[in-house]
């Protein structure tokens, strides 16, 4: 399908009305539940969910929602295999913490490929927007969105690798230690993937769980710059199964994959 500018604003300023009701409740004593994952949860996850929702609804292209906070209402993707894929506040632990590093995900799925995407941290007042035929975007507070593209690893210079500031991973010094030179950056929730796209990191290495929503909209972000987002055996990671909602091990990649298949 075609993605028009104006559904991409649209989605645009529902993640960041999201975001509002947030930094709302971010701004004052909240209350933190345990889900049955023993993943926190809190009364922000709720009220974002509930206003992605409604805007969803409300948007001329219709198809089914799957949200973090709501996967039993799910029954999969339309005729045109298109749905919404939502994680209403990623970085759940980052926001507790209260270090500004967590995100509002709203993607489109069509046919297992997230085709449109967006990523607002509230905190930081920073978003990132892509589509399929439109490009990739960044901006700051009121200020226009700025084309951004990922870059290849310049040779002779340390490997820029971001990774999880709450996630660790056994097996991630190991994989480190095969790129040689590198310098750590750790950065919270789905914002890992958009420094990647905005060529700030040249590679995203995630070993530890993750699920569909906690990726969707920053891979179209990812992908719509010339970057990859693929599982260890090179695959793309795909959207197709949301019977099965944790992701495989998988890198974001600025440039060339430096490490073949694992």
């Amino acid at each position: 399908m075609l993605i028009t500018q104006e559904l991409l604003n649209q989605v645009d300023a529902l993640a960041r009305k999201a975001g509002a009701a947030i930094m709302e409740i971010y701004g004052r004593e909240f209350t933190v539940e345990q889900k049955e994952d023993k993943s926190p949860l809190t009364e922000a996850d709720a009220a974002a969910h509930n206003m992605i929702v409604q805007g969803l609804v409300e948007l001329p292209l219709k198809a089914p929602i799957l949200s973090e906070e709501d996967t039993a209402g799910f029954a999969g993707a339309d005729e045109h295999g298109r749905y919404w894929l939502v994680d209403p506040l990623d970085g759940t632990k980052e926001f507790i913490k209260r270090n500004g590093e967590f995100t509002v995900n709203i993607a489109l799925i069509e046919h297992g490929k997230p085709v449109l995407g967006v990523v607002y941290a509230p905190a930081l007042n920073v978003g990132y927007m892509a589509a399929e035929g439109l490009g990739a975007f960044k901006y700051e507070g009121n200020g226009a969105p700025v084309a951004i593209n990922v870059a290849e690893h310049q040779a002779g210079t340390p490997w820029r690798v971001v990774g999880s500031r709450s996630h660790g991973g056994g097996e991630l010094p190991a994989l480190l230690e095969k790129l040689g030179e590198h310098e750590l950056v750790p950065m919270g929730s789905s914002l890992k993937l958009c420094l990647v796209a905005e060529n700030t990191a040249d590679i995203y290495p995630r070993l530890g769980p993750t699920s569909l929503w906690d990726t969707g909209a920053a891979q179209c972000v990812v992908e719509q710059a010339g970057g990859t987002v693929v599982q260890l055996n090179g695959e793309p990671l795909s959207y197709a199964n949301t019977r099965e909602v944790l992701n495989p091990h998988f890198l974001v990649l600025g440039g060339k994959n430096p490490f073949g298949e694992l």
